[in-house]
C-alpha cells in the first residue's frame, strides 16, 4: 500500500516501515499436520480415556510412520493431554503377624463391604469383628459410610463392652481420614494399617465377610435398606450366639467368651 501510493520502490518502501523485504516477500507453507489432526481427534473422540501413549501407538497400527515428538506436539496443540493422577503415598505398612488375642478388646477387625438392591443401587456394610472370639461387634448399612458415620459405629460398640486396644484396617479413604485417626487419638486406641493388597492380613475380618456375603448379600433379594438391615440382625444374632465355630472348639462366640477367664483389654479401664 505505500509503495503504490507515494511512487517508492519495494526496497525504500519496506526500509520507511522497517519491514525486512524476506518478510514481505513471505508467503506461509501449507501445513501437513493435517492428516494427523483429523486422526488424533477421530482416535480420541472414539477412545476418550485413552492417553496420548495408547493414541500412539493405534496410529502405529494403522501403518503411519510419523515421529512420536511430531505426533505429541499436535496431541498437547489440540489440548487433549489428560491430566496426571498422582499416586497415593501411604507410609510404611508392617502389622504384626495375624494371631489370635489372649482377651477380649485387644484387637478388632473392621471392613467395608459393597452390594446393590433389586433396583440396581448400591449399598455399603462397615462390619467390626473382635479378633479374640470372632464375635460381630457390628454390621452397619448404608447407601454411604463417610467417616463420622464410622466414629459413631464404634462408639456405639464401646459403649456397651469398651475401647479396644488395637484396630486392624485396610487403607479405605474413610479408614484413614483424620476422623479416625483423631477419634484413636482420644480413646489411645492404636490403629494398624496392612499393606495394600494384603487382605489376608486381615484376616479374620475377610472370613467374617465372606460368611456374611454367604449367608444374607448372596441368599436374599433387597428391595430396600430396611429389608437388608433386618435380615442381617437376624443373621448376626444367630452367628454369635447359635452358629458353632470350629476355630473355637464348636463354640459359639458367645459361648467361647464365657469359658475364658474374665480379662478384658480395654482402655476405658486404663
Amino acid at each position: 500500500m505505500l509503495r503504490t501510493e507515494h511512487g517508492l520502490s519495494e526496497r525504500r518502501a519496506c526500509a520507511a516501515v522497517g519491514l525486512e523485504r524476506s518478510v514481505y516477500h513471505y508467503e506461509p507453507r501449507p501445513t501437513a499436520d493435517g492428516p494427523i489432526v483429523k486422526l488424533l481427534l477421530e482416535l480420541a473422540w472414539q477412545r476418550p480415556e485413552q492417553g496420548f501413549g495408547k493414541l500412539f501407538r493405534r496410529l502405529r497400527r494403522l501403518g503411519h510412520g510419523w515421529n512420536h515428538k511430531r505426533v505429541y506436539r499436535i496431541y498437547c496443540a489440540l489440548k487433549l493431554n489428560k491430566r496426571r493422577k498422582g499416586k497415593r503415598r501411604l507410609p510404611t505398612r508392617c502389622p504384626s503377624p495375624l494371631v489370635v488375642p489372649e482377651a477380649m478388646n485387644e484387637c478388632w477387625s473392621a471392613d467395608f463391604m459393597s452390594d446393590a438392591l433389586w433396583g440396581d443401587r448400591r449399598f455399603r456394610t462397615f462390619n467390626v469383628v473382635d479378633d479374640f472370639n470372632r464375635e460381630g461387634l457390628a454390621i452397619e448399612v448404608d447407601f454411604n459410610l463417610p467417616a463420622p458415620r464410622i466414629v459413631r459405629t464404634l462408639d456405639r460398640i464401646a459403649a456397651e463392652r469398651g475401647y479396644p486396644r488395637k484396630l486392624r484396617l485396610d487403607n479405605g479413604p474413610e479408614m484413614v481420614s483424620v476422623t479416625l485417626a483423631e477419634w484413636a487419638e482420644q480413646h489411645n486406641v492404636m490403629l494398624e494399617f496392612i499393606k495394600p493388597g494384603r487382605p489376608m492380613q486381615n484376616g479374620f475380618i475377610e472370613r467374617f465377610n465372606r460368611s456374611y456375603r454367604e449367608a444374607v448379600l448372596d441368599m436374599f433379594v433387597f428391595q430396600s435398606l430396611s429389608e437388608v438391615r433386618e435380615q442381617t440382625e437376624l443373621w448376626l444374632r444367630e452367628y454369635n450366639e447359635e452358629r458353632p465355630h470350629q476355630s473355637l472348639g464348636h463354640l459359639t462366640p458367645r459361648e467361647y467368651l464365657l469359658t475364658q477367664k474374665p480379662e478384658i483389654s480395654s482402655n476405658s479401664w486404663v
